[in-house]
């Protein structure tokens, strides 16, 4: 079975593990360990009767709940099959500039969405020579300095938080920029983890900038990857050329039903604010105790470590010993086999990872 570029995938773990999917404990996709909510899985049952019927076009109800949740209008919100579908309408658009612009290393999906289309893209690193993350927002006031240099139609596409970094850019150190490219897509994949009071969407501005597009994932911080759905927040004309692009019908009435119920969940999110912090500030200080591995600080809910085993080697070694996968940083290709990514779980879960890899890391000293 063909190695995975994305995290997530049991299938192809539990056939190298020699164990049932089940049994796997996976640290690489990053999903909340603390949902679905059950009001969530409440909206779905709710709606089986509803399956004999086609979802409303418009989404209205879905649209509504996001509306309200953000306090914009519906019109400038488009609800997807999960971001990736909407990652994909915003690189038709891409494509028709001169270029888009990636801090790297960059989400392989992103690579993806560009090539479809024949994108030119160039690179923007976040790492120097010795692979240590820049300081605090220096790459995006470098870029912007570099861009002012050039006079021609760029696009802008990162995610903040970064993946796989973790690093959360300001809103102030965004904003310059909108005004230097023609089109700026942010990728808020990872944004709601991310507490209300140190948040840094850029959502509350986006009726100010037509050239601004915000993608959102309701599937990682509710824990619902499987139903796939996501959202877009652009000017409603933009969305309106996107919606005659693409297939009818993309969110199915489970999906939909189950994201509005999430976002009232005001007890789920608080209760999910609560958990990351620590929980992250025990899987960074666990690994940092470990010789030979060094986390990065993150505002998401994983971390990037470096390693100087074969981070490859230890992933199938964690698989094959313990049953524990996480993700190898091979498919970025400015990481290569020394960095690794992993989630954050539940204390019990950090605990078992940081046991196993200090058995592995120990064996392979001795």
């Amino acid at each position: 079975m063909r190695q995975p570029s994305h995290g997530g995938n049991l299938a192809w773990a539990a056939a190298l593990a020699g164990c049932s999917a089940d049994a796997i404990v996976d640290f690489s996709a990053s999903i909340s360990p603390l949902g679905p909510p059950q009001s969530a899985i409440a909206a779905i049952g709710s709606q089986i009767s509803n399956l004999r019927h086609y979802p409303d076009p418009d989404y209205s109800e879905l649209r509504l709940a996001l509306g309200h949740f953000h306090e914009l209008p519906i019109e400038w919100i488009l609800p997807g099959n999960g971001s990736a579908e909407l990652l994909t309408l915003a690189g038709r658009e891409l494509a028709q500039l001169a270029a888009t612009i990636l801090l790297t290393p960059a989400f392989g999906d992103y690579y993806r969405t560009l090539m479809a289309y024949n994108a030119k893209v160039l690179e923007f690193p976040l790492f120097n020579a010795e692979k240590r993350v820049l300081g605090q927002d220096c790459q995006l006031q470098q870029l912007s300095t570099q861009h002012s240099l050039l006079n021609t139609d760029y696009a802008l596409l990162l995610n903040n938080p970064h993946n796989p970094t973790g690093k959360l850019f300001t809103r102030e150190a965004i904003l310059p920029l909108l005004s230097q490219f023609a089109l700026v897509v942010v990728d808020e994949a990872f944004m709601d983890f991310v507490p209300p009071d140190e948040e840094q969407s850029l959502i509350p501005v986006v009726q100010e900038y037509p050239n601004l597009v915000v993608l959102r994932s309701l599937t990682k911080f509710y824990s619902l990857p499987g139903l796939r759905l996501g959202y877009a927040i652009a000017h409603p004309d933009r969305l309106q050329k996107w919606q005659l692009w693409r297939d009818p019908w993309p969110v199915n009435t489970l999906a939909a039903a189950a994201a509005i119920a999430a976002l009232t969940d005001r007890e789920f999110q608080q209760q999910t604010w609560q958990w990351l912090p620590p929980a992250r500030q025990q899987l960074f200080q666990g690994l940092t105790a470990i010789p030979g591995l060094q986390p990065h600080p993150s505002a998401a809910n994983y971390l990037l470590v470096e390693t100087q085993q074969s981070s490859w080697q230890l992933q199938q070694k964690l698989l094959q010993q313990h049953q524990i996968l996480i993700r190898d940083c091979l498919s970025f290709k400015e990481l290569g086999d020394r960095f690794f990514r992993t989630a954050v779980r539940s204390h019990s879960d950090n605990q078992r990872l940081l046991t196993a890899i200090q058995s592995v890391l120990s064996y392979e000293c001795c």
